[in-house]
């Protein structure tokens, strides 16, 4: 069996995060829904990329925004996502390396451009995702690295890929791949929108061999068509051996093999910008996965991760993770 050089490898889309603020109006005016990921055509985004005001530009992606908060925490993490030879996949690129992430994947020439991503923050710190999905949604089986699949203990799957059947080919290879090799397979959900549009098939491959299961409470709920959460929560325990459900403000609820733990949110003073909430919680669970912790303290390292992202503007982390779980302690 190949040994375990990486604690986790993530599987997703490879996008420049462009952000900046904007109000309500702004986002009636260009049809934006409030606090939801929209996918826009390249005129579109060019648009809103002109009526924006003044931006911040950064390699981002949800699965990649997890495994440079995992890199933060003294993790080992690996990145596979598709770039364009372009301005902004030299972008991707140099930011992801810088933060510690493993990345190989070869940048493509001559087709569509490089992923982005118009993060539209209002002032009561939601955001509004508007994205481009350029070459990052090609990324296909033939992509997938099969010897850092083996050698990662977790594979990472994000459900904003799953939009095209090459991208769906590349997550089944994976997990079938890191099944083979004894590896636990992990999926993020994403969005509710992204359940909408792919919820049979989320859920054939959730019971085909997800391992761990990361939601928010509308996403597991749009996942089994109900509006109670706890009878979503409890039908996600049945299907997966680990079920990492987050409540925003009401914390996570965690549930391991019939086992519940029920962890409260970090208490943060002043919410400025929601962008990776989701994303880094991910990270701080994975690392305490990695870490062999309880699932418990899992929970509140990503609990705590989350809220250091939420605490200014982008989903970068501005203190090192490590440092702050360590003054936890």
């Amino acid at each position: 069996m190949t040994d375990i050089r990486y604690d986790v490898v993530a599987i997703g889309n490879a996008i420049v995060d462009i952000i900046g603020r904007c109000d309500d109006a702004f986002l009636v005016k260009h049809g934006a829904p409030k606090g939801h990921m929209r996918l826009v055509d390249a005129p579109t985004i060019d648009t809103l990329y002109g009526a924006m005001g003044p931006a911040i530009e950064i390699s981002g992606g949800s699965a990649a925004n997890t495994m440079v908060g995992l890199a933060s925490f003294g993790a080992r993490a690996a990145f596979i996502g598709k770039v364009a030879a372009d301005e902004f996949g030299r972008i991707f690129r140099h930011d992801i390396t810088s933060a510690g992430v493993r990345f190989d994947s070869k940048a493509v020439d001559g087709r569509a451009p490089t992923s982005r991503s118009l993060i539209l923050v209002t002032p009561d710190g939601e955001r509004t995702m508007n994205t481009f999905l350029g070459i990052s949604t090609e990324l296909d089986h033939g992509e997938v690295d099969p010897d850092l699949i083996r050698s990662s203990a977790v594979v990472y799957l994000e459900g904003y890929l799953f939009d095209r059947p090459e991208a769906k080919a590349a997550f089944r290879q994976a997990q079938a791949m890191a099944k083979a090799a004894g590896r636990r397979v992990a999926l993020t959900l994403s969005d509710g929108f992204c359940v909408d549009r792919h919820r049979a098939e989320f859920l054939s491959l959730i019971k085909g061999g997800i391992d761990i299961m990361f939601a928010n409470e509308a996403e597991i709920t749009s996942l089994y068509e109900t509006a109670s959460f706890d009878e979503a929560a409890a039908r996600a325990a049945k299907d997966v051996p680990l079920a990492v459900l987050t409540r925003s403000a009401k914390g996570s609820v965690i549930f391991d093999r019939g086992t519940v733990a029920t962890v409260p949110a970090e208490k943060v003073e002043h919410v400025v910008d929601t962008t990776g909430a989701g994303d880094l919680y991910a990270a701080g669970f994975l690392f305490g996965l990695a870490s062999g912790t309880s699932m418990e303290t899992a929970g509140r390292l990503g609990g705590l991760a989350a809220s250091e992202i939420i605490s200014h503007i982008g989903a970068r982390p501005e203190t090192r993770l490590a440092e702050l779980a360590g003054s936890r302690a």
